[in-house]
């Protein structure tokens, strides 16, 4: 089988997953339909493994291959097809989402068993994969805005999965909406590469991108900093990053696939996709990497107060998104994408354990009232920690090879590249800190009632079921979550998809250590070939190492600075009274939610109300539609008003019209 033709069935298996799923809503019963919908996904990823071998058997200068379905439009310069591209970096991408996400579909198969809306759960998420997975193959701008938009549609779908809570609906609104401001961005940035290349296929316009326009030139930076707008709603960047925590109102599946290997990853592979654009703009790549660090950071500090378990991992995502904004903006293409592998895998792992805990909680994510689950839970815990440390950057679980090569790359650029690179460090040692405040909160100290509860082998079930955000009353019928709850410990889904995770989390990182394998960067390089800075930037073996050693040592201190606060019996209080102000101003998330609300939804709502107020019914129906209405009528009782049927006036008329028309001529001669 070739290449393409495996190409085109990882992208078409999930479409038919969801498609039959739907087709089959009441001839199957439920769970055959999680059923097929996983094994849609796993099938996937058996195609992307093949893909993968496939690819590797050419040669390198051979491995970025064009396959057309059809044209879709090929007149008057515009070149749109329905083609995909296939070369290391699709296949990179294609590997992880749909890898993951056969672990997530897993997952989801034991922790939504007792959802009312099962079936649809799984026709939305085999449709959400293959979205992504469109995204990512797509070979031109036109199927690439085409898998975007489908994205952003699956996430509002997921997100508002429980559409009768309210804040599960105005969640998902929040996130399309602001999704469809990114999809502006990148519609009007495609066409101004179109413009200049007078091309949609990728290829061809990073091959005409140096003659099409100069260095630094207005309109290729314009057009890729439009991109990056595109790119930054997409991964949740700052400032288009307030949808992202809200998101957390979907079922814990939902976050996982969405925060860990699919939607937030998108804007990191745009940047790398469109490389040969932003090297020759380099001043719109600048603005990336600024952007992504100052995510980082103000991701970081937000995720020391949160209290909301699912949302700490949450800002914890942007925060690590952050990183990888910032690598592949400032041309470390290599360590910015094997960061967006591990991260991938421990993140995906933290939010599932996270949701096995919730479960035992009764569906309660508030970590002021979580204590005491590390011994009546502990394959949760393992899998916790395990992500923990992983994320924490501590060796040698994946995140302490990822995450620090980033760092040290951007050392060895210098300048600019290496305040970003400390501000990185800076935004490690939170990272452990929160992460680390996170766990021992949960999982140590006095047992909850809770986990109390499950001690004596009941599983928690609250009286009456709420709205964890806002203690709305709720039933368990379809919209709403379902009675039932589990956990990994004994769900044997969640554990397989857990253990899974746990793995990759630990040995994912092995393959690039410095001086021992360079193998994900050598299979990127036929991806990366065209590039100036791709080979340029390299540190030495010594100094990569010192910057891993670094990393360890802040992740340790923070993880130390944590278990002296929270996890010895510490007084968190007494911190949180002496930096109140400092306190106040991160749980209120720098306030972005309220300055977004006061510079654009206010004055737009404003707008409105005048427009429908004012414009719409004074001038629109008045003049307009009034006017011009009130005129025909007008007229229309005149023409009436001389239509009396009395022959003496028509004649009248007649003898009046004729002696105009004598008069005219006579006055005319």
């Amino acid at each position: 089988m070739s290449v393409t033709t495996l190409g085109w069935l990882v992208l078409l298996t999930p479409l038919a997953g969801s498609v039959l799923i739907g087709l089959t809503f009441k001839a199957l019963p439920q769970r055959v339909h999680g059923a097929l919908g996983t094994a849609a996904i796993g099938l996937a990823f058996v195609f992307a493994v093949l893909m993968f071998f496939g690819l590797q058997d050419r040669g390198e200068e051979e491995r970025q291959l064009v396959s057309v379905a059809w044209d879709y439009a090929n007149t008057v310069g515009v070149d749109a097809q329905l083609a995909i591209l296939i070369d290391p970096l699709s296949v990179l991408m294609c590997l992880v989402v749909t890898g993951v996400s056969t672990l997530i579909h897993l997952y989801s198969f034991s922790y939504m068993g007792g959802d009312r809306g099962y079936t649809r759960f799984f026709a939305y998420l085999n449709f959400f994969v293959f979205s992504m997975l469109l995204l990512v193959l797509a070979a031109n701008f036109f199927l690439l805005i085409v898998g975007w938009a489908f994205v952003g549609a699956a996430s509002y779908m997921l997100i508002s999965f429980w559409y009768r809570r309210t804040t599960a609906t105005a969640a998902g609104i929040k996130a399309f909406v602001i999704n469809v401001a990114g999809d502006v961005g990148l519609v009007l940035g495609a066409y101004f590469i179109f413009q200049g290349t007078n091309s949609l296929d990728f290829l061809t316009s990073f091959e005409r991108v140096g003659e099409a326009f100069t260095e630094n030139q207005t309109e290729l930076v314009a057009g890729c900093i439009l991109l990056l707008v595109g790119a930054f709603a997409k991964s949740a960047q700052v400032p288009f990053h307030t949808w992202l925590p809200d998101a957390m109102e979907g079922p814990t599946p939902v976050s996982s696939l969405i925060h860990a290997a699919t939607m937030v990853t998108a804007g990191v592979y745009l940047i790398a996709r469109l490389h040969p654009l932003f090297e020759h703009a380099p001043d719109a790549a600048m603005v990336g990497s600024i952007i992504g660090c100052a995510t980082l950071l103000i991701a970081a500090t937000i995720g020391l107060v949160v209290t909301d378990l699912k949302r700490v991992i949450a800002y914890s995502t942007m925060s690590q998104i952050g990183y990888m904004i910032m690598a592949v903006s400032s041309a470390v293409y290599a360590a910015g994408m094997f960061h967006l592998m591990t991260h991938a895998f421990f993140k995906a792992l933290l939010f599932m354990a996270a949701g096995s805990v919730i479960s035992a909680m009764g569906g309660n994510q508030d970590l002021d009232r979580m204590s005491g689950f590390r011994k009546v839970m502990p394959f949760t815990f393992a899998c916790m920690v395990i992500g923990g440390l992983a994320l924490s950057g501590i060796p040698p679980f994946s995140g302490f090879f990822s995450k620090d090569e980033i760092l040290a790359y951007m050392i060895d650029r210098g300048g600019v590249y290496l305040v970003m690179a400390i501000l990185g460090y800076v935004g490690a040692l939170m990272t452990a800190f929160y992460t680390f405040r996170m766990i021992f909160r949960a999982f140590f100290g006095k047992m909850s009632p809770e986990a109390e509860e499950l001690s004596h082998g009941h599983l928690y079930h609250a009286p009456e079921p709420t709205n964890p955000a806002n203690g709305e009353v709720e039933d368990t019928e379809v919209g709403f979550p379902g009675p039932e709850h589990h956990i990994a410990e004994r769900a044997g889904g969640m554990k397989i998809a857990m253990g899974g995770l746990a793995v990759l989390a630990i040995v994912g990182g092995f393959v690039q250590i410095p001086g021992v394998t360079s193998a994900l960067h050598d299979f990127l390089h036929p991806t990366f070939h065209d590039s100036e800075l791709f080979e340029e930037i390299h540190p030495s073996h010594t100094a990569e190492w010192i910057g891993l050693a670094i990393g360890a040592l802040i992740g340790a201190a923070g993880i130390f600075a944590a278990w002296t606060i929270y996890g010895k019996g510490g007084n968190a209080a007494s911190f949180q009274a002496r930096l109140k102000p400092v306190h106040t101003f991160f749980v209120n998330k720098w306030f972005f939610d309220e300055a977004i609300d006061f510079l654009i939804v206010r004055p737009a709502a404003w707008m409105g109300r005048f427009a429908n107020s004012t414009f719409e019914r004074l001038f629109v129906n008045g003049a307009l539609v009034g006017g011009s209405s009130g005129a025909i009528r007008a007229l229309s009782a005149a023409v009436r008003s001389i239509q009396s049927g009395y022959l003496r006036y028509y004649a009248a008329l007649l003898l009046i019209g004729f002696s105009g028309l004598g008069a005219y001529f006579l006055i005319s001669a």
